[in-house]
């Protein structure tokens, strides 16, 4: 027999392959999703980023720019406030006595140096240009100048000043071991001798530090400005003013810092918003993913319950379509029985009719035969006693039945007895084969009046023929009303409840079949003294194919074949039991039938 199609079995195998693949599916673009999202904020985080430092660096370019520009502007009028207060009186004089220095031996030297003969570059070239510096601090008009001008630079910004010739030699400086350095190589100086243009720089230079002790680094802005004689259009040298910035450049940074600091912060707070906001997202797709994976869940459970109830459906089918089977069998069984029994009953019927016409012939024939030899006995007692009244003397003693002839009544009436257990035997005979056409005949009508108590003792009489014979089927009926039923279903529904009934009891006991009215239902009981259903299987019992019997005793349809007769007349049934006591099945039928087949 080919295995039952399972239909939970396939459907669970193939819903749960289907929702593993959903659930990896949407796992995998929730991932993706959450990956772009983030790399998307980084993106951003990295844009913004990148913004504020550039914003924060032209910010910090343009405030040293303007700063610049600032200064330049300052220093520019201050040189020429500078060479108009002191050129006349100070520097044109002063001017002209440097003029009388001699510097072209050491340009020799700087421009010569690095020959076979010559000595290293900037050796020879910085000591002749130091020497000659050393004659310009010894001028009598230089202590003066340099007076004036530290003077003037008193409580200003002012770092440095120095003064070029339009040879590039310092001819002045306010740091005097800077007098007489060569400056022809610088930019500052080149651009502002050459082009006339006033050329600024950053610059760093070093002071002593009065409150810390030691060198200060400071912040410079250096200005190269055309030094031109008043009231004249042409440079006669070049002035550098080097200006302190460094609490200028201070601010600058601490601003740019703090502009920085509020950028971290911003950004921070932007990072922590973002995340925040990936959290929310993640929380919302993990929201999602449950509530999705729920509503999976949900329509699994109601698919799989609609699977379950269809399989059970399709086993109940199955089931009563085997029952059915199973009962159309038992019913073409029963109908070839009662044909069988029917032709046994027929051909039994006519020998037991002539049989039992012959044996009550002979017994009425013993009968007619019993007093005439009564008297022909006691005529005979007489002659042997010699009685004058006997008719004729024979010599029985002769003929050797003097001795037996009072023993012949009593022999005829023990043939007459043993005849009469003949004709009760086949009487019996007669009633079992009633009962049994009664138990097997397939009625044209299928539902009919029925006396339940006569067709209850044929079932007891067949049942008494199939149990065991220390099984002893007791009746206990009482007056029961005509019912409408199949009375061919509902012969082998009781016969299968007393086999049951008789099989549960292990050596002796007794089936008690009774009947009875309640509540304007007649009740049938069928009770046992056997060992009684236990509570594991009790709620099974009526379940087709449920059995505990072996293989080859019982198919498990006796009862469920039983509840489905019942349940075709409107009736029900009802199990009292209790383990080693026995067991009592009620069955309660209504008077008229409802729903028989």
């Amino acid at each position: 027999m080919p295995p039952r199609f399972s239909l939970t079995h396939h459907f669970t195998i193939a819903s749960l392959i289907a929702f593993a693949l959903v659930a990896i599916t949407l796992i995998y673009f929730q991932i993706r999703q959450s990956g772009f999202f983030h790399h998307i904020q980084q993106k951003e985080i990295q844009l913004a980023q990148e913004m504020q430092d550039e914003l924060i660096a032209r910010v910090e370019l343009t405030a040293r720019q303007n700063l610049l520009d600032s200064q330049e502007h300052g220093q520019t009028n201050l040189a020429r406030m500078f060479s108009n207060a002191l050129w006349n009186s100070d520097f044109a004089p002063f001017m002209e006595q440097v003029r009388g220095v001699d510097f072209n031996h050491c340009r020799f030297l700087r421009d010569s140096a690095g020959g076979a003969t010559m000595p290293p570059p900037g050796e020879g070239a910085r000591a002749c240009f130091a020497a000659q510096g050393d004659l310009i601090r010894a001028m009598p008009r230089f202590a003066s100048l340099d007076a004036k001008v530290r003077a003037a630079m008193r409580g200003t910004s002012v770092f440095r000043i120095a003064v070029y010739d339009l040879q590039g030699v310092t001819v002045y400086s306010s740091e005097h071991a800077r007098i007489g350095d060569d400056r022809s190589t610088s930019p500052g100086w080149l651009g502002a001798a050459r082009d006339g243009r006033v050329i600024s720089t950053l610059t760093h230079g070093e002071r002593p530090s009065a409150s810390q002790g030691g060198v200060e680094s400071r912040d410079l802005i250096a200005s190269y400005l055309p030094l031109k004689a008043p009231g004249s259009d042409s440079p006669v040298g070049v002035i550098k003013v080097e200006t302190d910035i460094t609490p200028f450049l201070r601010q600058i940074q601490a601003t740019s810092l703090a502009l920085r600091h509020t950028a971290d912060n911003r950004q921070e707070r932007a990072a922590r918003k973002a995340l925040d906001i990936r959290e929310q997202v993640d929380q919302g797709a993990r929201t999602q993913l449950v509530v999705l994976a729920t509503l999976l869940a949900m329509l699994y459970l109601v698919l799989l319950a609609i699977v379950r109830r269809a399989q059970r459906l399709i086993e109940k089918q199955a089931q009563e379509s085997d029952a059915t089977k199973q009962r159309m069998a038992q019913t073409e069984k029963m109908t070839s029985l009662g044909r069988m029994v029917a032709g046994v009953a027929h051909q039994l019927n006519t020998p037991l009719a002539f049989s039992k016409s012959n044996v009550f012939m002979t017994i009425q024939a013993l009968d007619n035969m019993v007093p005439a030899i009564e008297s022909s006995a006691r005529m005979l007692e007489k002659e042997v006693a010699g009685d004058p009244d006997a008719t004729q003397p024979h010599d029985l003693d002769g003929l050797g039945i003097g001795s037996s002839l009072g023993q012949i009544p009593d022999e005829l009436r023990t043939a007459q007895e043993m005849l009469g257990d003949v004709l009760m035997g086949m009487d019996q005979m007669h009633e079992l084969v009633d009962n049994l056409r009664a138990f097997t005949r397939v009625d044209r009508t299928r539902t009919t009046q029925v006396d339940l108590n006569r067709t209850l003792s044929a079932v007891v009489c067949v049942a008494r023929s199939v149990v065991s014979t220390k099984v002893r089927v007791a009746e206990a009926f009482q007056d029961v009303p005509l019912i409408d039923c199949n009375v061919s279903q509902l012969n082998q529904a009781f016969l299968n409840l007393i086999i049951n009934a008789a099989q549960a009891i292990r050596g002796a006991g007794t089936v008690t079949v009774a009947t009875s009215v309640e509540q304007g239902e007649v009740c049938v009981e069928v009770v046992d003294t056997g060992c009684g259903i236990p509570d594991r299987i009790l709620p099974h019992i009526f379940d087709a194919y449920f059995t505990t019997k072996p293989a080859d005793e019982g198919t498990g349809l006796g009862l469920a074949i039983t509840k489905d007769v019942v349940d075709q007349h409107g009736g029900r049934i009802e199990v009292d039991t209790q383990e080693g006591v026995g067991t009592r099945f009620r069955v309660f039928l209504p008077l008229s039938a409802r729903g028989t087949a």
